[in-house]
């Protein structure tokens, strides 16, 4: 059996990315070995030297990469697909978990990890997060009900149905594909969190949705799992005292917050 202390996380950056030091804190905080990596460390353009393979985890945080010209998280993933296509293919087949959060998402979505083929990458994007149908960027705490039935590790230590509160902030977040492939997600199961109210009932409309997603999805796996694309940020709440209303809620400043067993669900995966 593997140990947290064998793992190695990359979280990937280049110019833009914001939340790099959460997320690598929330790994390290589990006893991971954590390294912030410049893509073009990846792409041998700076040293150290880096390779995929070299890591058992993969996290693409959020932001702003690249200041979001042409469209949230584009040029990014361009980069990505001219330089580790091929890298980036075998790794999500060999079922090493990829995490992609907020600007992350939009990037798995424009490289086509997102939603994905049985066999990987899609040729080309086969969806979009486009502008909040509120015109704005939206910045507050969310409610998600977990859908993920367990098999994708970063469900796996939730329980389906469970209500978690996390931060959200972003402009584009509303997932847009053909009707057909919004079907496919939903009856394949790939639909990880969906928007909600306190009490769990989604079709709550806006605030609770803050960007007009249809089936309130705020996020999404491909179809092996192992790769999750969400807006919120579980990396801001990994321990209670990060979660704004905990003062008045009940809840224990030193205990966990809701983004804690998404983590810990990959590290086990990961330690079988």
């Amino acid at each position: 059996m593997t140990s947290p202390q064998e793992l190695n996380v990359a979280v990937l950056r280049i110019e833009g990315t914001n939340c790099e030091d959460e997320a690598a804190a929330a790994f390290s905080q589990l006893g991971c070995n954590t390294e912030q990596v410049h893509l073009k460390q990846l792409l041998a353009k700076a040293k150290p030297h880096r390779q995929l393979a070299d890591y058992d985890a993969l996290f693409i945080p959020g932001g702003f990469s690249a200041g979001d010209y042409v469209r949230a998280g584009a040029i990014f993933a361009a980069r990505l697909r001219a330089g580790l296509h091929a890298s980036l293919d075998d790794y999500i087949n060999s079922g090493a978990p990829v995490l992609g959060v907020c600007n992350g998402f939009q990037i798995l979505v424009e490289t086509g990890a997102l939603p994905g083929t049985p066999d990987g990458l899609s040729k080309d994007p086969q969806a979009v997060l486009h502008t909040n149908d509120s015109d704005r960027f939206e910045c507050r705490t969310v409610m998600l009900r977990v859908e993920g039935n367990g098999d994708s590790p970063f469900t796996s230590h939730y329980e389906p149905g469970q209500v978690i509160a996390v931060p959200n902030a972003h402009a584009e977040g509303k997932l847009q594909l053909p009707d057909a492939r919004l079907n496919a997600l939903e009856q394949s199961g790939q639909v990880a969190f969906r928007y909600c109210d306190p009490e769990g009932k989604t079709d709550a409309g806006y605030p609770w949705n803050p960007n007009g997603a249809p089936g309130d999805i705020a996020g999404i796996t491909n179809p092996r799992g192992n790769v999750l694309g969400m807006m919120p940020h579980p990396e801001r709440v990994f321990h209670g005292w990060q979660h704004s209303d905990w003062p008045g809620n009940g809840r224990d400043p030193a205990g966990p917050g809701d983004g804690r067993l998404l983590f810990e669900g990959v590290v086990r995966h990961l330690c079988r």
